[in-house]
This record gives C-alpha cells, sequence and structure tokens, in this order.
C-alpha cells in the first residue's frame, strides 16, 4: 500500500497522463491540494520541462516516464520539495507505475544530472525563448508578439505561470463580506464592491469549500471580472433576463443575489451542466433563477424574435419552474408549463465558448488545446451564437457580448461584424477589459450592445 506522499505523486502522475492523452481537465480530477499543486504546475510548465527533459537524454523516453521525470524535475526547482526528496520519490513513483527497473535507473540518472547542471540556458532568438520559458506554443506567442507587441506579448506569456488569486463571493442575501471573512478566518483580507474577499495566498481552499458557510450558501468562489462585466448590463428591478451559455452559473448567481426581482433564465447547451447549475441555484437558495437546457444555435431556428417562443429543435429543453426541482431524466424531458414563455428578454447575457487565452492561468490545459484552425472555428460559432441570441432581445434591451479571452479575433472583431450585419444595434460605451484594471482580475472582454 502506498504512503499518502506517494500517492498524492502517483494521482497527479494520473491525472496528467489523463490530460495528455484524452485531454481531459485536471480541475475537475477531485485531487488533493498538494497533488493538483503538482499536476497543475507540471501542466503550466510542460513546454519548458521537455526542453530541459531534451538536454539530459540522447533518446526521450516514453510519454509515462517522460511525465515521472516532469514531476521531478518541477519538485526540484519550482517547489520547496528538498532536492534528494524529489529524487526518491520520483524513483518510488517510476516502481510504483510498474515502469521497470530500467526506468527507474534512468529517471534517477536524469535527476541526479539535472540536479549537478542546473537550468537549461534557453534560445537566444526571443520568441522562441518566451515560448519555452513560460510554456506557451510558439505560435501563439508569434500572435501575441504580432497583436500586441513584444513587450506586452512577453508579460501576457509571464503571466500564465503566475497562481491565480482566489476570490471568494459573498451572497448578500445571506450575510455580509466581513462576518463570512471572520467565519473563515480572513479577517483583513481585501474586500471588493462589498461582496468580494480576496482568499491569502498561504490560505487552503479545501477547508473553505468544506465549511458550514459554503454549505448554507453564505458564498461561491468567483473573479471579480465577473461583477465588470455584469455591470454592463444595467439591471433594474423586475427586469427579464436571460443568461444564454450560463455554465457553470456564477454569473447568473451573481445578478440573483444583486436583486431578487429580477426574472432571470439560466441555459446551456450541456445537459451534464445544467444539471450542475440546479445542485448551485438550490445551495445558494435562489428563487428568481429558472434553469434550463437550451441550445442557443438550433432556438434560432424557431425563430425567437417578434414574440415567439425560446424552441429547440436538436435539443429539448429542461425546465422547470423558479426554484423548482429539474427533471433529473435530462433534456429529452419537457416541461409543459414552460413553453408558452414568451422570448422577448429586457437584458442578455452571452458569455460565449472561447479560447481562454485571458484565463490560461487558472485553466493551463487551455493553452495546448489552442490552434488557429480552432480559433477560426470558434470565432464563427461566437458570431452565429451573437447572431442567434440577439433575435431574443426586445426593443431598447441590452446584450453583454462577454469572453474570458482578450484576443481581436474572438472580441472587437466579432462585435464589428455583428454590428456592420445589424445596423439596429448599437455599442453602450466602451468595451471593458478588466484584466487591465487589476492583474488580480480575469482576463475578460465585455461588450454592451443596445437594439435601437
Amino acid at each position: 500500500m502506498l504512503d499518502e506522499s506517494l500517492k498524492e505523486r502517483m494521482d497527479a502522475y494520473r491525472v496528467l497522463l489523463l490530460w495528455q492523452k484524452e485531454g481531459s481537465f485536471i480541475k475537475e480530477s477531485g485531487l488533493s491540494p498538494f497533488a493538483m499543486e503538482l499536476a497543475l504546475g507540471v501542466c503550466r510548465r510542460h513546454l519548458y520541462l521537455q526542453y530541459f527533459l531534451k538536454t539530459l537524454v540522447k533518446k526521450v523516453p516514453s510519454l509515462e516516464v517522460c511525465t515521472v521525470i516532469e514531476l521531478g524535475l518541477f519538485q526540484m526547482f519550482f517547489t520547496e520539495v528538498p532536492d534528494h526528496a524529489a529524487v526518491a520519490t520520483t524513483v518510488e513513483l517510476i516502481k510504483a507505475a510498474n515502469l521497470g527497473e530500467g526506468s527507474a535507473r534512468l529517471v534517477n540518472a536524469v535527476l541526479h544530472a539535472a540536479r549537478r547542471s542546473g537550468l537549461p540556458q534557453l534560445p537566444p532568438q526571443r520568441v522562441r525563448r518566451v515560448s519555452i520559458e513560460n510554456s506557451v506554443p510558439e505560435w501563439l506567442v508569434r500572435r501575441w508578439f504580432d497583436i500586441y507587441g513584444g513587450d506586452r506579448a512577453e508579460a501576457m506569456a509571464k503571466a500564465t505561470l503566475e497562481r491565480p488569486v482566489e476570490w471568494i463571493r459573498v451572497n448578500l442575501q445571506k450575510t455580509s463580506a466581513p462576518v463570512v471573512a471572520q467565519k473563515l478566518g480572513l479577517t483583513g483580507a481585501s474586500i471588493l464592491y462589498d461582496r468580494y474577499i480576496q482568499v491569502n495566498a498561504d490560505a487552503k481552499l479545501k477547508p473553505i469549500l468544506e465549511s458550514e458557510s459554503f454549505a448554507k450558501g453564505e458564498f461561491s468562489l468567483q473573479n471579480p471580472a465577473a461583477y465588470r462585466v455584469i455591470q454592463l448590463l444595467d439591471l433594474k428591478p423586475g427586469l427579464k433576463v436571460w443568461d444564454a451559455c450560463a455554465a457553470p452559473g456564477g454569473k447568473s448567481a451573481l445578478m440573483a443575489e444583486m436583486d431578487s426581482s429580477l426574472d432571470i433564465l439560466a441555459s446551456d447547451v450541456s445537459e451534464a451542466r445544467v444539471l450542475k447549475m440546479h445542485d448551485l441555484v438550490d445551495r445558494l437558495g435562489l428563487t428568481n433563477v429558472r434553469v434550463e437546457c437550451v441550445d442557443v444555435l438550433a432556438s434560432s431556428q424557431g425563430g425567437v424574435a417578434g414574440g415567439q417562443h425560446l424552441e429547440q429543435r436538436s435539443l429539448v429543453r429542461m425546465a422547470t419552474k423558479v426554484g423548482g426541482t429539474p427533471a433529473r431524466g435530462g433534456c429529452e424531458q419537457r416541461n409543459r408549463a414552460s413553453e408558452g414563455e414568451a422570448s422577448s428578454f429586457d437584458r442578455i447575457l452571452l458569455d460565449v465558448p472561447c479560447s481562454n487565452m485571458g484565463v490560461i492561468a487558472r485553466r493551463p490545459e487551455s493553452v495546448y488545446r489552442i490552434t488557429p484552425e480552432s480559433i477560426k472555428e470558434l470565432v464563427d460559432l461566437q458570431f452565429n451564437l451573437l447572431e442567434s441570441a440577439s433575435r431574443a432581445l426586445a426593443p431598447e434591451g441590452v446584450l453583454v457580448y462577454a469572453t474570458c479571452s482578450p484576443d481581436p479575433d474572438e472580441t472587437t472583431k466579432v462585435i464589428g461584424r455583428f454590428l456592420k450585419a445589424h445596423p439596429e444595434f448599437e455599442k453602450v460605451g466602451a468595451a471593458v477589459l478588466p484584466g487591465t484594471e487589476d492583474s488580480r482580475f480575469d482576463g475578460f472582454f465585455a461588450q454592451a450592445l443596445r437594439r435601437k
């Protein structure tokens, strides 16, 4: 039986293998805090660790052995784990993973060689150096150089390695930020907008999320960048609001906590994510959020403008009454009572699927998923979602288009293309880029549009 220390390393190893082989999300793996630190750390520095490894071996070993070596190198050079402990536990990990005595000898030799040589020298060419040093694919670094210039591009690449600041959003319908801060031992922490508490860098999230206060729905985790996005909606009491790509539901919950008189439809195309949104709404005790499974693109085929009803052709809704219990059978079930609902909304939030370029530090896997081709596909999807959702907006209503990417192709160019095709819409004020306002904020983009 593995001791706890080796077990955590084995868990991190297995999750890293699944990420590389199947593209699974590391943060959804349920790892312990230490195992999560190892897995996310190796993921964040994957390209650099690969480069380092190639300077230490004549022939690159198997994926499994490479992953174990990366775990060892990461502990030796980027954590406070002593070198001798990093080497010993990494060799033990090779044995526990049944990768053979030859692999164990190789790993031992490679890590001792790394200890003697120190970190490798990087290439002199700037784009290549920035790519390797910060583990951002070279094509993406070059793209950033072309768009933002070298200095800002390098700063953006460096930011991907930083641990993101964690924030608690307090449910002001139930309590206050100072009270929650005191309960969680965060007294003296920074508080923004009267509802966001900055979690100290040395604080452990696990006990916070296992607290009675969390179970009672007194707070959730959310970056304050979300609040800056919601501000653009200019919410008023009693308005009918559609959060069209709502999962995991944080922004819908924020709106409901801000004003219990709002009538909010929170929808998503994913049945599994809709079920999780129901759990969120139930935990927070929100009575003015209705959660449904809706395909925005398919709903447009049924015609959602001009007082017609939201319909789906490729997906049938999972709908409930406000504050009710979902039909757990999924999207194949339909709530007849909701089908007569008029589709004209006073406010629409459209937080579209994107490349996640503004939150790479929080979702390190995303940097390896992005390709030039995927960006082109995303841009077309984003434009189609904007066109489709906009048909459900009432005259003089406001729609906020948002992404967690600042890339011009996914943001200003989509907006420009939409306005050119739809002169009945106009911009409301300037776009918001919270990450440029405060380095602790996620790199969102948001632009408000009004139907004239």
